[in-house]
C-alpha cells in the first residue's frame, strides 16, 4: 500500500529538545510534537545527558503524543537522528553505564587527543580521518573514560550515539550509519568507508563494534517491548539514521557540491557538500549521509545557548522583547565586540580553554546592546568559518539556513550583513525530524532515492550599506582571541581549579 495512507515518523534528539513530525510520503507535514530539554554541566568543559531519561524519555513522549494522528493511515516506517557524535556506554541489558559524554563542547579528554595524535601522527589521523583529532572525537572519550572510571568502563560492553541507542531500544539492533562512524575519530577509515581496525583495538578495548549502515537503510523493526512503551506499531519498519546536523542539512536539499547548510541552533554548524573527498586541517571531512558523498563541517560551540544565557542574565525578559531592543541599537553595538567563546571553542581556533570577552562595554551600552553584539560576535566567528569554506576547490554556490534562529530576522540578517552573502531559508524550518522522515520514505521504497522536499521560503540579501563597518569590526574580532589568549587561559585554570581555604 503507498500513497497518503502511508506516513512517515521522524525524530530527532537535540541539544535543547526532542522533536518528531508526521509527514505523508510527499513530504505533507500532519504533526509535529516537541518536548524540551536541558543538558547537565557537571564541570566546566563538561557536557553530559542522561540518556535513559532524556534521549529514550523524551522519544517514548513524543511518540506517544503523535501516535493518535496516525489514525486509520499506515505507520511506514521511522527513523531518528540526534546530537553527535556522542559516547554512551551501556552494558549487555542496554542500560548506561554512565551518562553520555557529548560532543565537541564536552572538552575533558584533552590530554587523550595529545596523546592519540602523537601516537598515531597528525598527518596519519588527517589523511586517513579526514579532520585533526579535537574535542569532537570519540576515541580520546573512550580513553577518559577507561583511565579516570575503570569500573564503569569495565561494565560496559557496547558504545552508542544518541540515534544508535534510540535505534537499539526500538529493534535490539547494534548499528551505527556511516556519518556517525566517520565523525568517531579515530575509529573510521574514511577512504576504506570501514573501521581502522589496526587502530581501534588500544582505544575500544573489550567493546564490541557495530555494523556500519547507511543512514537511510532499514535496520530492524519495532519490537513488542519497544511497541508497549512508545505506543507505534510493533513491525514497523526503522532506518538506522544519522547525527542530526546532517539530517538537517538533508531536509534543507543540502545535497550537491557548493550547497552549505548553516545550522542555527544552540551550537551553530556549517555542512558543505564536496565534489571530492578533500581534507582541511582546521575542518572536518566527513561521509555524507548518501554513500559516495563526502561533506566539510565546521562547529561553533555557542550561538542559541549565549542569546538564551543574554536573555538569563538580563532578566528573562522575552525573547521578541529582547529581539526589538536589539534591532533598535545600530549595526556594530555602538563599538561593543562579543568573543562567544563562553564554552571554549571549537572551529576555527579548537580551544577548549578559550573564554567569552566582551570589548568595549561602557555606561551607556544596555541590554539591547549586549544581545546585538552577541548575535553580531556569533556572525563574526561565522565569517571566520566561511572564508575556510570558501576556495577554489569548494567554492560556496549556495548557503541555506536552517534551525529555530532564523525565525525572527534579525538574526540572520545580521548574519548576511557581516558574512556578506544571501542566505535561503526554506519553506519548512521543522528541522532534523523532517530529514529524517526524508530518510524514513527512500528506506522503505515509497520515494526514489533522489527525492527532495525542500523548496525556498525565503532569500535573505546582505545590506551593502553596513559592509564597510562590519569589515572594521570583523578586524577587531579577528584580533581579539589572539590578544586575549594568555590572560582568558590564566581564568579558564582558576574556573577548573576554583579557590579553597
Amino acid at each position: 500500500m503507498t500513497g497518503l495512507s502511508d506516513l512517515l515518523l521522524g525524530v530527532d534528539m537535540g541539544t535543547g529538545s526532542t522533536k518528531g513530525v508526521l509527514t505523508t510520503s510527499d513530504g505533507r507535514i500532519l504533526a509535529t510534537a516537541v518536548r524540551k530539554h536541558g543538558m547537565s554541566l557537571p564541570r566546566p568543559g563538561w557536557a553530559e545527558v542522561d540518556a535513559e531519561t532524556i534521549w529514550w524519555g523524551d522519544l517514548v513522549e513524543v511518540c506517544r503524543e503523535l501516535v493518535p494522528h496516525i489514525a486509520e493511515h499506515r505507520l511506514a516506517g521511522i527513523c531518528v537522528s540526534g546530537v553527535g557524535p556522542c559516547l554512551l556506554l551501556c552494558d549487555q541489558d542496554l542500560r548506561p553505564v554512565r551518562s553520555a559524554i557529548l560532543y565537541g563542547i564536552d572538552m575533558r579528554a584533552t590530554a587523550e587527543i595529545t596523546e592519540l595524535t602523537d601516537r598515531l601522527g597528525a598527518d596519519k589521523v588527517l589523511q586517513r580521518c579526514g579532520k585533526a583529532l579535537s574535542t569532537q572525537a570519540v576515541g580520546p572519550k573512550m580513553l577518559w573514560v577507561a583511565r579516570n572510571e575503570p569500573d564503569v568502563w569495565q561494565r560496559a560492553t557496547r558504545w552508542y550515539n544518541s540515534s544508535s541507542y534510540a535505534v537499539a531500544k526500538l529493534t535490539g539492533s547494534y548499528v551505527l550509519d556511516h556519518h556517525t562512524a566517520s565523525q568517531s575519530d579515530p575509529l573510521y577509515d574514511l577512504r576504506g568507508q570501514d573501521w581502522a581496525q589496526d587502530w581501534i583495538g588500544d582505544i575500544v578495548g573489550h567493546l564490541e563494534m557495530p555494523q556500519i549502515v547507511w543512514p537511510h537503510e532499514v535496520v530492524g523493526a519495532i519490537t513488542s517491548a519497544a511497541a508497549q512503551e512508545t505506543g507505534l506499531p510493533a513491525g514497523t519498519p526503522v532506518c538506522a539514521g544519522t547525527v542530526d546536523a546532517w539530517s538537517e542539512a538533508f531536509s534543507a536539499g543540502v545535497r550537491r557540491p557548493g550547497d552549505v547548510m548553516l545550522m542555527y541552533g544552540s551550537t551553530m554548524f556549517f555542512v558543505q557538500v564536496l565534489p571530492t573527498l578533500q581534507t582541511h586541517p582546521l575542518l572536518w571531512t566527513t561521509s555524507g549521509i548518501e554513500p559516495g558523498q563526502f561533506t566539510l563541517a565546521a562547529g561553533m560551540s555557542t550561538s542559541g545557548s549565549l542569546t538564551s544565557w543574554v536573555q538569563q542574565l538580563t532578566g528573562d525578559v522575552p525573547f521578541e522583547q529582547l529581539i526589538a531592543e536589539a534591532a533598535a541599537v545600530p549595526p556594530g553595538s555602538d563599538g561593543l565586540v562579543l568573543l562567544p567563546y563562553f564554552a571554549g571553542e571549537r572551529t576555527p581556533i579548537f580551544d577548549p580553554r578559550a573564554r567569552g570577552v566582551v570589548a568595549g562595554l561602557s555606561l551607556r551600552h544596555g541590554r539591547g546592546h549586549l544581545f546585538r553584539a552577541a548575535y553580531e560576535g556569533i556572525a563574526y566567528g561565522i565569517r571566520q568559518i566561511i572564508e575556510f569554506l570558501d576556495s577554489e576547490q569548494t567554492p560556496i554556490e549556495r548557503l541555506v539556513a536552517v534551525g529555530g534562529g532564523t525565525q525572527g530576522g534579525l538574526w540572520t540578517q545580521i548574519v548576511s550583513d557581516v558574512v556578506g552573502r544571501p542566505q535561503v531559508v526554506p519553506t519548512q524550518t521543522v528541522g532534523a525530524s523532517y530529514g529524517d522522515a526524508l530518510l524514513a520514505a527512500i528506506g522503505t521504497g515509497l520515494v526514489p532515492p533522489e527525492t527532495d522536499w525542500a523548496t525556498v521560503g525565503q532569500l535573505i540579501e546582505p545590506n551593502p550599506r553596513t559592509r564597510a563597518l562590519y569589515d572594521d569590526l570583523f578586524g577587531v574580532y579577528d584580533s581579539l582571541y589572539g590578544a586575549t589568549k594568555p590572560l582568558v587561559h590564566t581564568l579558564s585554570a582558576i574556573q577548573e581549579s576554583p579557590f579553597t581555604e
